[in-house]
């Protein structure tokens, strides 16, 4: 009985397996128009394949594969799924770089796509991008738009999200800009050191000149001159910009009108770092004893390196040269200290060798 059982579960096996082949063949014999039909021989090498001599190699979930020469319909060929040459899965760009004309494109521009690749969603969105409809068309806009082209990957490394834009919203912006006055130039100039100026709508860039201009008490001219000095003033946190003429009026005692002409001056005092800007007032106004005044007029020592100060101030003093005071002989105006180079400073602030001045900084 060990032995009569399996053969005979074989055999119930073999009959339904050469019963559904016979019901297949006859099926594929009346599908005229997607299957060719099987001659003799073919008849013939299927039965040997399911003969009883083999039955030891037909096992439970047998599959017969259909041939690579086998005739298929229309219908059958549109259901086929070819796999993408695109690797399915990547943690970075580069496999993705020889299959995509995007990106090749945007490497030929200059992007650098190991930048954007390390932000959330950057590069899937970057693969799915078509060049042709997607990416060319944003590219002779902002050619168009007077941006150089050297500076296109610098933008692009720094703003991906404008390629995913409208065209009629980009050019809604543009023309809002146009409308204040603002020239070509300009624009193009604020885009290049703003790439996202182009994200926002036309509402938020009317909100932000309006609140400049008021806040500041600036004319329509002067609002102009200071974010095309610094766009990144309608882009940005406004934030930093509350809190830091909140410092110079109250922390440092500036008036108002003081406090305009520092901003309009040197606009970069707006986004300073607080902790930076504090610690160079302090040191210029009760180290070395400049006034509100004098500060105000000249501003630019608020956005200089506070070790160069400090080591031109200290060594004009060991010199007995430390003269602020513009009704004083030998008077040093604040930005001839802050704005010179070294050897020029020393030749004709210092009245001293570049020598000297480096043997002096090694005694700090």
């Amino acid at each position: 009985m060990e032995t009569w059982r399996p053969c005979g579960m074989h055999l119930r096996v073999l009959s339904s397996s050469v019963q559904n082949n016979s019901s297949d063949l006859k099926h594929k014999k009346d599908e005229n128009h997607c299957v060719t039909k099987y001659d003799s021989s073919d008849l013939h090498q299927e039965s040997s394949q399911v003969s009883l001599s083999n039955t030891h190699n037909i096992g439970l979930d047998a599959v017969v594969r259909p041939s690579p020469f086998q005739e298929i319909c229309e219908e059958e060929a549109l259901r086929i799924q070819v796999p993408s040459a695109l690797p399915p899965v990547s943690f970075t760009l580069r496999p993705y770089v020889d299959q995509s004309e995007t990106l090749s494109k945007l490497v030929q521009l200059g992007v650098d796509l190991w930048k954007l690749e390390q932000r959330p969603n950057v590069g899937s969105m970057l693969v799915k991008l078509d060049f042709h409809a997607d990416v060319a068309p944003r590219l002779l806009f902002l050619k168009d738009l007077g941006v150089e082209e050297s500076k296109l990957g610098s933008l692009l490394t720094k703003n991906p999200f404008i390629l995913t834009e409208s065209l009629e919203n980009l050019e809604a912006r543009v023309a809002y800009l146009r409308s204040k006055k603002f020239s070509a130039q300009s624009v193009a100039a604020m885009v290049s050191k703003a790439p996202y100026l182009l994200n926002f709508s036309v509402k938020r860039l009317d909100n932000r000149l309006g609140f400049f201009q008021q806040l500041l008490g600036l004319s329509s001219e002067k609002t102009q001159n200071l974010v095309i000095r610094l766009p990144k003033l309608l882009c940005g946190s406004l934030e930093p910009v509350k809190e830091n003429l909140k410092v110079c009026e109250l922390e440092f005692g500036f008036r108002e009108n003081e406090i305009r002409q520092i901003v309009t001056t040197v606009p970069k005092v707006l986004l300073a770092d607080k902790r930076k800007l504090t610690q160079i007032f302090d040191f210029v106004h009760n180290t070395m004893g400049i006034s509100h005044s004098l500060i105000a007029k000249f501003p630019q020592v608020l956005n200089a390196k506070f070790l160069r100060i400090r080591e031109r101030h200290l060594f004009l003093e060991y010199l007995s040269r430390a003269q602020y005071q513009p009704s004083q002989p030998s008077y040093i105006s604040l930005d001839r200290l802050v704005i010179l180079p070294d050897e020029i400073f020393c030749s004709d602030v210092a009245l001293a060798t570049l020598e000297d001045f480096e043997q002096f900084q090694k005694t700090l």
